[in-house]
């Protein structure tokens, strides 16, 4: 006899044939790791924060949780055997049900409040989950596609962008691998700074600092690059990281 898909028989069936595709090195244990929001945040820097209010979120965009990272998967599969009074009883319920709670950082979202039922919704297909949101801006972005292992290489970016503030618009574009290519980074726009009469500057004169590194330095290697026709990475500090930094263009 099958398994109906929402159920919780199936949802811990499916997290637990996508653990054993990790334990069979099939897939990388980074890949479904829940993320917990105190590690991201010590990674991409808190900087402020606002109530979003009431909104429908994108069920894929859960990815992270405040405190329960034993009980879920990234993609919000029940880990733990313990959790199925809790998710059937939930699963069966008529009532209407609260929105849940959740913290938002870039374009990954936290869940607070309402584990049960955004794991639930996930197991149902549903594309949205109803949320009360709350948002914490971060230094560096948290991309949609960031997963536990690429937190080192963001904690490296926030300290790039402490030396060099580029603005939110620029940041959202930002992507190294290697977080040590971050510190070289940093290293070669203040010596490019402190060429032009820059260095020791306060803060705001810091940030125009930053914006003419970019316009004037970063992106002419970038725009070169693409009228000769040459096949360039994905993002624009990527292909200045490989043609300018190191070459001549």
């Amino acid at each position: 006899m099958s398994t109906a898909p929402d159920t919780f028989s199936a949802a811990w069936r499916r997290g637990y044939l996508a653990q054993l595709g990790v334990a069979a090195g099939v897939r990388p244990p980074d890949e479904l790791a829940i993320m917990p929001l105190s590690d991201a945040l010590s990674a991409l820097g808190q900087d402020g924060e606002t109530d979003l209010g009431r909104q429908d979120v994108p069920a894929v965009a859960i990815v992270g949780t405040i405190a329960r990272t034993g009980d879920f998967d990234r993609g919000f599969r029940p880990l733990n055997r313990a959790l199925r009074h809790r998710w059937e009883t939930l699963a069966r319920t008529d009532a209407e049900l609260p929105p849940v709670r959740l913290v938002r950082l870039g374009d990954l979202y936290f869940v607070e409040d309402g584990h049960h039922r955004v794991s639930i919704a996930r197991a149902r297909g549903a594309v949205t989950v109803t949320a009360q949101v709350r948002k914490i801006c971060t230094i560096a972005f948290g991309m949609g596609c960031l997963t536990v292992a690429h937190l080192r290489s963001k904690a490296a970016e926030r300290k790039f962008l402490e030396r060099v503030p580029l603005e939110e618009q620029v940041r959202v574009g930002l992507w190294l691998d290697d977080p040590k290519d971050w510190f070289r980074m940093a290293d070669s726009a203040e010596a490019w700074g402190f060429r032009r009469g820059l260095s020791g500057r306060d803060e705001d004169a810091r940030a125009e600092f930053a914006a003419a590194w970019w316009d004037e330095e970063v992106m002419p290697v970038v725009n070169e690059l693409r009228d000769k026709g040459v096949c360039t990475p994905p993002w624009d500090i990527q292909t200045y990281l490989s043609y300018g930094l190191d070459h001549v263009v």
